[in-house]
């Protein structure tokens, strides 16, 4: 088992900055890949980045530039740089770690006002 806790969201003006965490705990070493998706009132959740054990990252076209994905192996933290943000960046970020299974955080709001 794989215990996921966002923290950082919150109501940033258009073009601020946030930076989102995500702890993990329990069978770390089970994971191949962590990431961050999104799910916006209405909408499907959707990626926004991934990070592999190997180092590769993949972002979705809409963040690109603006976002980065980054973690701290000995902390087990993940984290998600979001700078130049705009209102339809507006969502709730859940933390997401596939191995043997799939895990999800409980999600962190994140709004951005114009």
């Amino acid at each position: 088992q794989v215990q996921l806790v966002e923290s950082g969201g919150g109501l940033v003006q258009a073009g601020g900055s946030l930076r989102l965490s995500c702890a993990a705990s329990g069978s770390i070493f089970s994971l191949d890949t962590m990431g961050w998706y999104r799910q916006a009132p209405g909408k499907n959740r959707e990626l926004v980045a991934t990070l592999q054990n190997v180092g590769t990252t993949r972002y979705a076209d809409s963040v690109k530039g603006r976002f980065t994905i980054s973690r701290d192996s000995a902390k087990n933290m993940l984290y998600l740089q979001m700078n130049s943000l705009k209102p339809e960046d507006t969502a709730v970020y859940y933390c997401n770690a596939e191995g043997d299974w799939i895990y999800w955080g409980q999600g962190t709001q994140v709004t951005v006002s114009s």
